[in-house]
């Protein structure tokens, strides 16, 4: 039995991060392309080898490299430097005094060797600080771009049957328009209707062939869009079958899952992080007004080969170094505003982020809601329009009713088998993007799904229509008497 959508305690943050993240991990262990799979393969498929997911999942390698990088800065800074010259010195004076000559050929060598501390930087210390919230909210933003390939990868895989299954009425409706049209030119040719009945019959299967093509054409589109995400080709993907289940989710109550959303959606989650990332920048630029204090110690050595001197110079030196910015011409004080500015712009972000995961959660259950009562509403159109069909069959049979009658009655119920079609993939669709809304759309998600699969398969290469079995109505009608 498949499993329901019920929902599991919501975590920690820190948990919720890690969960967020584990497709990734996972992906890791699979990887084998396919040219025939299911949901839950090609959802494998699709975090191996997403290029958008790729490239976020490097962004928030180099977001973590570069918290790093910002804090080395308040370790130990050793640094070290080194001269080699040669001097030529050339006098043109001349002194009573005896003198070694007109010039000199100097040779020098230096070294230099420092090391820093920070004791106290408020600054360097509330950009380590950003740095972490940078993480923060680069890891709910994978975690939104892995929710949003879950969806798609579905939505492209529930598009594919959808259209797989309109394309299946549409030929059911072609090949039955088919029938009459050979049916009415046989009856015209032995005088039992007249020509315009065969026109309308003609004009009928013009149409019911035009709108199968665009059909066709519509299922190689979808596939073509899978492909994309996952960089895969398929020939063929299991289909829905009849059993699955057309309920709503657990529990049946929509603020529970708007509260679940405000707990849950990434997006929303990455919305908050910006916040706090905008305080932290507020939070330097009030920083550099603040004095910093570093330890040092520092070691020089020097030496040459001049006439008349011998040995070397070194010395050493260790201390404290504190430095107070006193005026900068406004800047800090502009750079203070400019961030209390954009933390204000950040929280409005943030409450619109809100507002419209709101909306977005009341919208797919309300729609999921109508979903259930249409799925049973077009199954009950297919039952009604089958019945009405085989009456207006039966009347055009005794002649109270006319081959536009018929054509009609046939197109309500491949329009019928159609809508049912397009109804089920709809429940799905909304269920999973209720889902992704409430921030727990996640690989077991897909997997609940993938057991509403069965062994039948829709194929990439479409079959090529076989006019024979359209026109083959068996003997051809004749005159009573």
């Amino acid at each position: 039995m498949p499993r329901s959508f019920a929902h599991t305690p919501s975590l920690p943050r820190h948990r919720w991060l890690q969960r967020a993240l584990l497709p990734s991990l996972v992906a890791a262990a699979w990887g084998t392309p396919a040219w025939s799979a299911d949901l839950l393969t090609i959802t494998q498929d699709a975090l191996n080898n997403n290029a958008a997911l790729s490239s976020e999942r490097l962004v928030t390698r180099s977001t973590e490299a570069a918290r790093d990088a910002t804090e080395g800065e308040l370790k130990p800074q050793v640094s070290v430097s080194g001269s080699l010259s040669h001097n030529r010195e050339f006098e043109s004076q001349s002194t009573p005094l005896p003198t070694s000559g007109g010039g000199d050929n100097v040779n020098s060598v230096g070294l230099s060797l420092e090391a820093t501390q920070a004791l106290f930087d408020a600054l360097k210390r509330r950009q380590v600080d950003q740095a972490d919230r940078q993480i923060d909210q680069q890891l709910f933003q994978l975690a939104a771009t892995e929710q949003q390939l879950l969806i798609d990868v579905a939505s492209a895989y529930f598009e594919i049957l959808r259209a797989y299954e309109v394309l299946d009425a549409r030929r059911a409706q072609e090949r039955a328009i088919g029938r009459q049209l050979e049916q009415a030119r046989e009856q015209f040719e032995v005088g039992l209707i007249a020509i315009t009945e065969v026109e309308e019959a003609k004009a009928a299967f013009d149409q019911a062939r035009a709108v199968r093509i665009a059909a066709d054409s519509d299922l190689q589109v979808r596939f073509e869009a899978l492909e994309r995400l996952t960089g895969q080709r398929y020939d063929s993907i299991d289909a829905l079958t009849d059993a699955m289940p057309v309920t709503l989710p657990t529990p049946e109550d929509r603020d529970y899952w708007v509260e679940l959303g405000m707990e849950n959606n990434p997006l929303v989650l990455a919305s908050e992080a910006g916040v706090e990332l905008r305080r932290s920048s507020l939070e330097i630029a009030k920083a550099q007004e603040l004095p910093t204090l570093d330890a040092f110690a520092s070691y020089n050595y020097s030496d040459n080969d001049r006439s008349g001197v011998s040995g070397y110079n070194s010395d050493g030196e260790v201390g404290l170094r504190v430095s107070m910015p006193l005026y900068t011409g406004g800047t800090t004080e502009a750079t203070i505003q400019e961030n209390t500015f954009l933390l204000e712009s950040s929280q409005y972000d943030f409450e619109d982020q809100r507002r419209e995961t709101v909306q977005q959660i009341r919208s797919r259950y309300t729609q999921l809601s109508n979903n259930v009562s249409t799925v049973e509403a077009r199954q009950q159109a297919i039952v009604s329009n089958q019945s009405a069909l085989d009456a207006t069959r039966a009347g055009y049979e005794v002649g109270t009713r006319n081959i536009v009658d018929v054509l009609n009655a046939e197109q309500n119920l491949y329009n019928a088998i159609a809508d049912h079609a397009s109804a089920r993939y709809d429940y799905v669709i909304n269920l999973l993007s209720l889902r992704q809304q409430a921030g727990t759309l996640d690989v077991a998600a897909l997997e609940d799904v993938n057991e509403w699969l069965g062994e039948e398969r829709v194929e990439f290469t479409l079959p090529e229509d076989n006019l024979d079995s359209v026109t083959n109505i068996g003997e051809r009608p004749r005159r009573n008497g």
